[in-house]
């Protein structure tokens, strides 16, 4: 690169840096976020529970509630129950995908007993950061009421509290209550292939 290309290079950083500095200045509000992991491709829960490392590096006491993966042996829960169990708080409600259980009854006493934990661990003013991991499939087939779970979380979670909900088909009352939403898109997957579920992969 050529002395003239540094220097064109090095003005046009200084002008991105300086119009970023103004805009960083206006953002001066905290609030405890509600926010929204969905879509068809990988990535709803990694995200998530990648936050709740971040809680526990920052001392931020912090609660995952598991919805329908309770057959699984995931690594996080392992992680978390073994290792972080004062920094982490971990319930798994579930009792597997609904097309393992085939019993819807036992599926929504599963869902129903989850958002009890659920509402609990996000009203205790101890805990900053809950993770609710695939209630959206709870949502989905109406184990539970979305207005309930939407009128809770607007109404009665604190303030500073931060509650992230993942899973598939985030139903549209959720997105707009949320402050944030992260839609994850498909390109391709390996199970397309016949490449199954990998260790430390998917779970």
């Amino acid at each position: 690169m050529s002395e003239d290309d540094t220097a064109r290079h090095n003005a046009k950083m200084r002008k991105i840096k300086e119009a970023r500095d103004r805009m960083m200045a206006t953002k001066t509000e905290e609030k405890g976020l509600i926010m929204v992991h969905t879509g068809k491709g990988k990535g709803k829960s990694s995200s998530g529970f990648g936050m709740i490392m971040r809680c526990i590096a920052h001392d931020m006491p912090c609660a995952v509630v598991q919805f329908i993966k309770g057959t699984w042996v995931t690594g996080e829960a392992e992680l978390l129950r073994n290792r972080f169990p004062e920094e982490c708080r971990f319930f798994i409600s579930g009792e597997g995908f609904t097309w393992e259980t085939q019993d819807r009854e036992r599926d929504v006493a599963a869902a129903r007993r989850g958002w009890e934990i659920a509402k609990a661990q996000i009203r205790d003013p101890d805990i900053r950061f809950v993770l609710l991991d695939e209630i959206n499939i709870a949502l989905r087939y109406d184990y539970l009421d979305i207005d309930e779970v939407v009128d809770f979380l607007l109404a009665a979670k604190p303030a500073m509290t931060h509650v992230c909900l993942t899973g598939r088909n985030a139903k549209p009352e959720l997105i707009e209550a949320a402050d944030l939403v992260t839609e994850m898109t498909l390109v391709k997957h390996p199970f397309r292939d016949g490449i199954k579920a990998q260790q430390g992969v998917e779970f």
